[in-house]
């Protein structure tokens, strides 16, 4: 009897195709479509840098603009979500370009601290009305251009907290109906390489139904309450925490460059990683050092109460 006829893999059609097996796509990335856009290396060093230990598990009361107490390639997830209203806090008002310029000197700086396949996650909601403004795609165009690799974007719907407020426009009436915004989004993007370098001492902590949950495209929570920590405008520990249990190792730095209330760094010592931030206003680094001394001192009596209970006291 002769063998069976040998399977050939499958291409990606025009528009994709949803044959997995021996899969060769790289007829479709190699095609026009994809002209311009940036490239993963060919060849990728993943050697990392070590951040010097007095710098870790800190926050600088200071612009993000110059990360000088961080070394090349040594972080591997940032995680953040921008001001919008930057005029309270850099004593000037921005028009939208000089926005995008302020924003591009701190992704550029992303760019030179991340480790090779590191992640950059950036939550943002657009702005306005008359007319809307996609602050989204504007950071898209900036990233890309400063050659990050896009590898996706999340959209965060919001829950009940966004069905809270009403846009009426002409209130049941075509002549100009205004939409209300449920959703945020999260967008992602890597640094040379889409993969990273692995070490055998990697600890990954997500779960298979988390894994299966957080690689969609569409994430519901509900958001954070301004009341609650003491900042204006919160994401919720959800956010971070979904980003650095998917694009991170146990042990490893987590980078938010608008720290604020320290939720990234919270969420990042919850998670068994470090964390260094960035903020300007000394009243935001000082609520968030103390959400991050709440969370040291849990963990501490989590440990002391783990010694205690090994000990074998034998009754009289």
């Amino acid at each position: 009897m002769g063998l069976p006829p040998k399977k050939n893999g499958s291409e990606t059609s025009a528009f994709g195709s949803p044959s997995r097996a021996n899969h060769d796509s790289s007829k479709f990335y190699g095609g026009r479509l994809y002209e311009g856009m940036p490239k993963e290396k060919e060849v990728v060093d993943f050697t990392e840098n070590p951040i010097s230990p007095n710098k870790i598990n800190k926050i600088f009361c200071k612009s993000s603009e110059k990360m000088t107490e961080i070394p090349d390639n040594s972080v591997h997830l940032m995680v953040t979500s921008p001001p919008y209203n930057v005029g309270k806090l850099y004593d000037k008002e921005m028009s939208l370009e000089e926005y995008r310029a302020f924003l591009n000197k701190i992704w550029k700086e992303v760019h030179r601290v991340l480790v090779p396949g590191g992640k950059a996650c950036i939550n943002v909601a657009n702005l306005g009305r008359k007319p809307y403004l996609p602050l989204h795609s504007f950071i898209i165009e900036d990233m890309l251009k400063l050659g990050f690799l896009m590898r996706g974007e999340v959209i965060w719907t919001k829950g009940a907290a966004a069905t809270s407020s009403i846009a009426w426009g002409s209130y049941m009436s075509a002549k100009n109906p205004v939409l209300r915004d449920g959703h945020e989004y999260i967008l992602i993007f890597s640094k040379e390489t889409f993969t990273r370098g692995i070490k055998s001492n990697m600890k990954s902590t997500i779960t298979k139904e988390e894994f299966i949950e957080y690689t969609k495209s569409i994430w519901s929570f509900n958001a954070e309450y301004a009341s609650r920590v003491g900042h204006p405008a919160p994401f919720p520990i959800e956010l971070p925490s979904r980003c650095i249990k998917l694009y991170t190792f146990e042990d490893e730095i987590i980078l938010d460059p608008f720290m604020g209330s320290g939720t990234s760094a919270v969420a990042a010592l919850m998670l068994n990683r470090n964390f260094v931030g960035y903020d300007v206003s000394e009243d935001y680094v000082k609520i968030a050092e103390r959400r991050i001394n709440e969370v040291l001192d849990k963990r501490k009596q989590k440990a002391l109460s783990e010694e205690v209970s090994k000990v074998n006291i034998k009754p009289l």
